[in-house]
């Protein structure tokens, strides 16, 4: 296990000055990719890709006072967004396929709106993921990621599919891609201190207990080719994303 940098931003060594660190508007935003057509909702922002049809990434920021949101998605239904130009995945893509429609931003994180939740359910937001991964071990990690953001007052978060080989092929007559394994990048802080940790878990029905899974974010860059929280100084961004601290989180070693 990896030992967090918590740090101080106020105290960093930076000689001739003081060094604070602001929390700019769009923290969980990574940096741009060629594919990515970023699309902003509510609730959060989906870089989608118009060739694989799933989102490269999907992030959003979720605060303590959010995670007591009531919105029920009781008869909320998949969809296309109409405003969106670009090629978009169909419900009828996933109909009969074995794969359920997951959520990158759940639908629970947006409790505290109702357009927001129902933003969640646009395929800007949506892979083909197995049935099991979804209805525990990734739901028990989005249950992680409200209860840190009670705990640390809000969190930035990142999720998105990893295609890897592509060892599932495709579904439906448009060709929507099905991921290999799945991420997901979590950043808290308190005050000027700085945490972060990342998890992968496989697009199947093993167990994905959460010690066994995380990883660095820097790891995660390496796996997926993204840069992960660009709006933190360079220097910083190298220190939070290069450890984590499992007990910090609330995680036993398995």
């Amino acid at each position: 296990m990896r030992k967090a940098f918590f740090f101080l931003a106020t105290a960093f060594a930076l000689a001739s000055c003081d060094f604070v660190i602001s929390t700019p508007e769009g923290m969980e935003i990574p940096a741009a990719g060629p594919s990515d057509k970023v699309v902003v909702y509510q609730g959060y922002t989906s870089a989608y890709n118009t060739s694989t049809l799933i989102p490269n990434w999907v992030a959003y920021e979720l605060t303590e006072e959010e995670t007591h949101g009531e919105v029920d998605r009781e008869d909320k239904m998949f969809s296309m967004d109409s405003n969106f130009s670009g090629r978009q995945a169909r419900r009828e893509d996933y109909s009969k396929s074995g794969w359920t429609k997951g959520h990158m931003a759940p639908a629970k994180d947006m409790a505290w709106s109702d357009d927001a939740m129902d933003e969640t359910f646009f395929f800007m937001n949506v892979c083909p993921q197995d049935e099991t991964l979804n209805a525990k071990d990734w739901n028990y990690l989005e249950k992680q990621v409200r209860k840190w953001a009670r705990e640390y007052g809000k969190v930035w978060v990142v999720s998105g599919p990893i295609i890897g080989s592509n060892k599932y092929g495709t579904i439906g007559e448009d060709n929507v891609v099905v991921p290999d394994a799945f991420f997901k990048a979590v950043m808290v802080s308190q005050g000027a201190l700085y945490s972060a940790i990342a998890f992968v878990m496989g697009n199947d029905s093993q167990r994905y207990y959460l010690a066994n899974c995380a990883m660095t974010v820097n790891e995660l860059e390496k796996l997926t080719g993204m840069d992960f929280y660009p709006a933190l100084p360079d220097t910083i961004e190298e220190l939070v994303e290069d450890a984590y601290d499992l007990s910090m989180w609330g995680i036993k070693e398995k």
